[in-house]
């Protein structure tokens, strides 16, 4: 299996309202809609329509929503022998309440995902990985698991680091590359958000201290990128913690109808590209391309692009590569 990934499992259930509740208020709401979520299934959907064989990871529980999400996955063709449900727990969902200025409140219940633990991580389904594919929303301790066996099975090891939280380089151990936005990035390197703003490529250098190489996300604007070298011998010009090359990948300008899923197509073409052996520019590249056709449609899994679509927006404008520097 080229990628897997190991992650959660949700249902969203989405409400429009007028205005969002005051304290102890109850407001009437529009319809509501139901849609396969969580980043770690998110990411496994992504890179299976980008082309990947993809094998998922995870819990759900033993009931209605965790029957759907699970047919939903094999619907694209992801492998679903790792995810078990769970008797007696519930399926993880995301209560999700929308304004009519499309700013949103996210309650989660993380139900089976919670669930989620080291022992349950059978090394065998590892093996044969080219990457592997882990986010922070199951349990630290399984993510950190999942980043060692997948270390042991030859893969490389990719850590989108969401929801953010603070990780020493001791827990970094087995990541080979970091995906971070720039509030992810700034909490880690303890640069400004504003500097890292104007400043990515250092930012992302300043990762590589942590971790061999990193991918920064600039929304709009593309995504840095920057790799280390291999070891001391590799660039005699780089001391500790100095990237052998970094890059700027510039992005794609697109009508923007929803963002909500536009870093879960990133993370999951970008690691369909890796598997692949592709260069990281051009990874990142092909991941801008999966990110910004996103945002053109609304819905998380929904609005995840599929390989033909992808390489037709590279075809119509491909960025300008940059030399990489280092």
């Amino acid at each position: 299996m080229s990628i897997v990934v190991v992650g959660s499992l949700n249902m969203d259930l989405v409400v429009g309202v007028p205005r969002f509740p005051l304290a102890g208020e109850t407001l009437l709401g529009g319809d509501y809609a139901r849609h396969p979520g969580g980043k770690g299934a998110n990411q496994a959907v992504a890179a299976a329509r980008a082309g990947g064989a993809v094998a998922m990871i995870g819990r759900v529980g033993a009931d209605a929503f965790g029957d759907a999400l699970t047919h939903g996955l094999q619907a694209d063709g992801v492998r679903t022998d790792g995810v078990l449900a769970l008797p007696d727990v519930p399926t993880g969902v995301a209560f999700i309440s929308i304004d009519p200025s499309a700013q949103n409140t996210i309650i989660v219940a993380p139900g089976a995902n919670a669930r989620l633990a080291p022992d349950d991580l059978a090394p065998e389904r590892f093996e044969g990985a080219r990457v592997v594919l882990l986010q922070l929303e199951v349990p630290l301790d399984t993510t950190l698991q999942a980043a060692r066996l997948g270390r042991a099975a030859g893969a490389r090891v990719v850590l989108n680091l969401a929801p953010a939280q603070p990780l020493s380089a001791a827990q970094l151990a087995d990541v080979d590359l970091l995906l971070v936005n720039e509030t992810e990035a700034a909490d880690l390197t303890g640069i400004a958000v504003d500097e890292v703003a104007r400043a990515p490529e250092r930012a992302a250098t300043a990762l590589t201290a942590l971790v061999p190489a990193a991918v920064l996300t600039l929304g709009a604007a593309g995504a840095a990128w920057a790799e280390a070298a291999a070891d001391a011998d590799a660039d005699a010009a780089a001391g500790p913690g100095e990237p052998a090359a970094s890059g700027l990948v510039p992005g794609f300008a697109v009508d923007a109808v929803d963002t909500t899923a536009a870093g879960d197509a990133f993370a999951g073409a970008l690691a369909v590209r890796l598997a692949s052996g592709a260069a990281l520019a051009d990874a990142v590249r092909f991941a801008n391309a999966a990110g910004a056709l996103a945002a053109t449609q609304a819905g998380a899994q929904p609005s995840l692009p599929r390989a033909g679509a992808i390489a037709a927006l590279l075809e119509r404008r491909l960025p300008p590569t940059e030399e990489p520097r280092g």
